[in-house]
């Protein structure tokens, strides 16, 4: 895949997003797919400077959204303003009206907001003043936030975890890596010097490329499988919706193409099955207790129970 558009464009974030390289992939696969990524993690691993590099590799309109407690619906849409030389209101769209959205630590503020983001996620259209706007394509929300256990955080409803078609959990990078952040400090010196290397053209075409890529009967049967166990795992209070089985199907197609393939393997719903799934199914255990990572021990056991087709 040596000096593919892909290529340039993984090696373009890779300068300034060192080590996680499995992040890079799930974020370019939620690209992709048309879906949106939720990136999640303890304050200062590069959630931001991960989401800003790939804005920043893309010929695009980007916006960023600091999202706070007082943040109002309006200020995501955009709001009329009476303009005196016509004395019309004319319509003034707001930060989600670009190519590439930085929902910047979106469970600060509160469901009234975040609920702002739901229609832009599921539709690419905002309903506004009584009319519906279309969003221009390539649209995607890459959204960070914290773990909801900081004070002052609010927890993410499920039907706005649902939209997210990706989550992604960065940790601590290795030795080598940090070594590399703390000599070259690529978020301040790198990034706001780092230049497109894919136009927004060749991102829809590659866009349009995922849902052609081949899927076979046994696989569409394997994700069938993984879903119906989630529904059916006496751990788990709730399973994976028919969107989520949808979510994995096109992340994993998605996969295919990063990849330079045309057709899915049973290694890409393997790879994508907690990215895809964790964070649509609620564990009995977290219920209970609160133990987040019970979810992701009973989607792997569940995963490694699977049998996958060969």
């Amino acid at each position: 895949m040596a000096n593919t558009p892909l290529e340039r464009l993984r090696t373009n974030i890779g300068n300034v997003f060192l080590g996680h390289a499995r992040a890079v992939d799930l974020l370019l696969i939620g690209l992709l797919s048309r879906g949106h990524v939720l990136i999640e993690d303890v304050p200062g691993v590069g959630k931001t400077v991960l989401a800003r590099a790939l804005a920043r590799s893309v010929d695009c309109k980007f916006t960023r959204i600091q999202l706070t407690p007082d943040l109002l619906p309006s200020d995501v849409l955009g709001v009329s303003v009476f303009n005196n030389q016509t004395q019309e209101f004319t319509f003034k769209p707001g930060p989600i009206f670009a190519n590439i959205v930085l929902a910047d630590e979106i469970n600060r503020t509160t469901p009234r907001t975040q609920s702002a983001l739901l229609e832009a996620m599921a539709e690419e259209q905002v309903s506004v003043e009584n009319q519906t706007l279309l969003l221009e394509r390539p649209f995607m929300v890459i959204a960070t936030q914290n773990p909801f256990e900081f004070e002052g955080t609010y927890h993410l409803p499920e039907n706005q975890l649902d939209r997210f078609v990706l989550k992604i959990n960065l940790g601590y990078p290795e030795r080598s890596a940090e070594h590399r952040i703390l000599t070259t400090q690529p978020g301040r010196n790198i990034l706001r010097d780092l230049q497109p290397v894919l136009s927004a053209a060749e991102v829809i075409e590659l866009q349009d490329r995922v849902p052609t890529v081949k899927l076979d009967v046994a696989i569409v049967e394997y994700v069938l499988d993984l879903v119906e166990g989630t529904r059916h795992d006496e751990l788990l209070h709730l399973g994976v919706s028919p969107r989520g089985a949808l979510a994995l199907t096109s992340a994993s197609q998605a996969a295919a193409v990063l990849h330079g393939r045309d057709y899915v393997t049973p290694d890409d719903v393997k790879g994508l099955f907690l990215p895809a799934c964790a964070h649509r199914v609620i564990s009995k255990t977290y219920l209970h207790n609160g133990d987040a990572s019970a979810t992701a021990r009973i989607l792997q056991n569940l995963l490694d129970r699977t049998p996958a087709p060969r």
